[in-house]
């Protein structure tokens, strides 16, 4: 199954990066490849939710659905992420927020997948394999950006 993994340094506190992205709901205001994003389940302390995605992966003029399960863990900073339905045949990872220093976070993210999508053949799983890194890592950028514009300076 492939792997990928991202980091991205974020000049915004740990905490408001940690909130930042626990509201995926946001995510389609500054995302552009993430059509919606509508939580289905929520605990009442918010540390599991289940949540359906629409995005566009813009290559192959595609959109790709799924429900996740997210297992949010304040103390450690990570979220575990596993698919419950949807156009992928596997998915899942964690996201993982450290400080670096007082006023930035690392923000990382390892995903697993599998994704087969019909008639693209073994060639195009490459071409696969760089879109989902290249989406990932934009999504890493977009919390960055979200986060150090709204940082106290």
């Amino acid at each position: 199954m492939p792997h990928i993994e991202n980091s991205v340094s974020i000049n915004a506190p740990l905490d408001k990066v940690f909130a930042l992205a626990r509201d995926a709901e946001s995510f389609p205001q500054f995302m552009p490849d993430v059509e919606s994003v509508s939580v289905s389940e929520r605990s009442p302390d918010g540390s599991r939710t289940v949540t359906d995605w629409v995005a566009v992966a813009s290559d192959f003029k595609l959109k790709v659905r799924w429900t996740e399960e997210d297992l949010w863990d304040e103390a450690a900073h990570t979220c575990r992420f596993t698919q419950l339905k949807g156009d992928y045949t596997a998915y899942g990872g964690v996201w993982t927020f450290t400080a670096n220093g007082g006023k930035a976070t690392v923000f990382s993210s390892a995903i697993d997948y599998e994704l087969d999508i019909p008639l693209i053949g073994p060639l195009l799983k490459a071409v696969v394999a760089r879109l989902m890194q290249s989406n990932t890592q934009k999504i890493l950028e977009a919390i960055k950006s979200r986060a150090e514009q709204s940082a106290p300076a």
